[in-house]
Formats: C-alpha cells, sequence, structure tokens
C-alpha cells in the first residue's frame, strides 16, 4: 500500500501511522520526493484501511498489488508532467519531440543543430557526450569540456538537453548542465547508478534494457523513485531478439502496456528501435498512433559523416519532414 502523508505532519502522528502499519505484519518503507512524503507498507495479510484512513496525518492511502508501487497508475489518477521550465513539459497532454546527434562532435556541429531545432520549434536536444561504445576503440565522447559548451549555447537558445550519464562519479559534474538525466539501455539494472539518481532534482529518462522486460524496466524507474525523486520518464528503445534484419525489435506493444500500468510518460526511440535510417521515419509514427508521450530521434547535418550511428540518422530535409508529420500524426491522434 501507498499512504500519502499530509505536508503538516509532525513527527509524532508519523510514527503513530507506522507504528499502526506495522502491528499489521507490514514493514514500511519512508519514501521523501520534490513532491510529497509517502510511506510504503509491505505485506500479504488483508485489513480493512479505514484501520488507518482516519488516522492523523494521512492525506490518503491506496492498496497496490503491483511490487513497483510508486509508479503503479493504480494510485496516482491523472498522469505525471515532467516540467523542465520554460514553457517545456512533457505528458499525456504534451507531445515531446527529442532530436540531436548520437555524439557530441564539436562547437559548430551543436551550433547547426541548435539552429535546425529552433527552426522547427524542437525544444529538446539530445547528444552524448559520455558513449558506452561495444568497441573500447570507438569514439566514446567529448567528456564534460563538451556538455559544458553545448549547455552554454543551448541555454542562449532556449533548447534543453537530454544526455546520458553513465556511472555514478559523473552526476556531480554533469548536474549543472543537464535538464534530462538519461540512462542507457546498458545501465537499466545499474542499481547503484539509480539509487544515486533517486537523489537529484532533475528528470530522469530510463531506457528499457537491451533484452528487459517492461516489467524490469518498472522495477528500474522504481527504485529512483523510491529514493526520493518522480520525475521520471520510460522509454522504449527495441530489444534484443533473434531478428538480424533490424538493429533492435522495437516493441510497440510495450508502449500501451507502460501507458496501462503506470503514470509516468512514455517515450519512444525509433532511431535505436530499428536501427535503419529510411524506416525510423513510419516507426516515429506507428509510436505516435500506440500512444507513445513524446519521441527521441537521432539528427545529423550529414549523417554519412557522423561519429557515430548515421545508419539510422536523419538529416536535416528527412527530419523537417519528420516533424510536420509527427505533428499531423498526433493531432489524428486526438481525434479518437
Amino acid at each position: 500500500m501507498i499512504i500519502q502523508l499530509q505536508k503538516n505532519i509532525d513527527e509524532g502522528q508519523k510514527g503513530q501511522i507506522i507504528d499502526k502499519i506495522n502491528s499489521l505484519k507490514y514493514s514500511t518503507t519512508e519514501v521523501n520526493t520534490q513532491k510529497g512524503s509517502y510511506i510504503i507498507g509491505i505485506g500479504k495479510k488483508d485489513f480493512d484501511i479505514r484501520q488507518l484512513g482516519n488516522m492523523p496525518g494521512i492525506a490518503d492511502i491506496h492498496i497496490v498489488s503491483d511490487d513497483y508501487k510508486l509508479v503503479s497508475a493504480k494510485w496516482k489518477v491523472e498522469p505525471s508532467v515532467i516540467d523542465l521550465g520554460d514553457g517545456v513539459s512533457i505528458s499525456a497532454k504534451d507531445f515531446a519531440v527529442m532530436a540531436g546527434p548520437c555524439s557530441i562532435e564539436g562547437e559548430a556541429q551543436i551550433r547547426n543543430t541548435i539552429q535546425h531545432l529552433k527552426e522547427n520549434n524542437i525544444r529538446i536536444m539530445r547528444g552524448g557526450v559520455y558513449k558506452p561504445r561495444s568497441s573500447p576503440y570507438s569514439f566514446r565522447g567529448m567528456g564534460i569540456e563538451g556538455l559544458q559548451l553545448w549547455h552554454q549555447l543551448a541555454s542562449e537558445a532556449g533548447i534543453k538537453i537530454i544526455t546520458e550519464v553513465m556511472q555514478v562519479s559523473q552526476i556531480e559534474e554533469m548536474y549543472p548542465y543537464v535538464d534530462i538525466f538519461q540512462v542507457g539501455a546498458r545501465n537499466t539494472q545499474n542499481f547503484n547508478l539509480l539509487d544515486e539518481l533517486g537523489k537529484v532534482d532533475k528528470p530522469v529518462m530510463i531506457k528499457r534494457g537491451i533484452s528487459g522486460t517492461i516489467d524490469e524496466l518498472l522495477y528500474s524507474a522504481e527504485y529512483v523513485f523510491s529514493g526520493g525523486n518522480e520525475k521520471l520518464l520510460l522509454c522504449e528503445r527495441g530489444i534484443r531478439t533473434y531478428e538480424k534484419a533490424s538493429r533492435n525489435t522495437l516493441d510497440l506493444n510495450a508502449i500501451p502496456i507502460l501507458k496501462e500500468k503506470t503514470h509516468l510518460p512514455v517515450i519512444a526511440d525509433p532511431s535505436h528501435g530499428i536501427g535503419i535510417r529510411k524506416h525510423v521515419e513510419s516507426m516515429t509514427l506507428a509510436s505516435i498512433m500506440a500512444g507513445a508521450d513524446g519521441v527521441i530521434v537521432e539528427v545529423h547535418e550529414k549523417p554519412e559523416e557522423a561519429f557515430s550511428d548515421g545508419q539510422q540518422t536523419l538529416d536535416y530535409k528527412e527530419s523537417k519532414c519528420l516533424y510536420e508529420k509527427i505533428r499531423q500524426v498526433y493531432e489524428l491522434r486526438q481525434t479518437f
């Protein structure tokens, strides 16, 4: 169960609530986030919630059978809204497009991408400054210096930044320059990293693991939420299957299932999901019709010269056409 505590609750009232829950043979965990304070009760015995509901200091109480309780849709009626400031938000009512290169390569590339995004009214730029690569000899990013330069130029243009954090030691130095921390597919079950991201007051987007299940993605989000950070996004980016015709298998089934299971916004990554440039558009539009709250796509001025992932990256002409179709399809979805 989830007990929402009143904002003005005192320690004595909280202690009485915990004692009462423990007397029902339930263990308790306190969770304090940017938006509220909760007590999570774990147990198997059924009881009448009226035994707790009228106690001083309780704002609401919810019985949630899912093991991932805080991210479950069973207790939160309204979908979560991720507010990035400056009029940029992500939710079921605020469809988000995140676009940019796989890797941040230099100042000219940053400036050109920002100009492209501004011309197309895209407010969130993706890019990697720390790149997890299968080969140790591949380009692995510009690091913190690249992020600082990117942040400076993006801030001047009113563009928000989403970029991947790979390890706990990077969080503190990246924090001033990031609007959304991304947890990549290889780190979805890096629980030390998830625990630490639960302590930051910045949104976190968690990508589904390379071979991860939907429930495992939700458990990963629960780690961050229970650590104190409820500014969360989930990303379906394709999973590894026996199919070799595409880079990954973009699981469109996951989008409506996640929308049913959780109150968190769901983002689709068709670039990694299929990994073939000419099919990114169709998978993007299919993701929208499946119910996604946003998409994250790879864009580069000259994909054939990109330092990484050029085979799945759209050029500026292709991406401009895609942005227009995204808006049209999203408007169409709103009529259903």
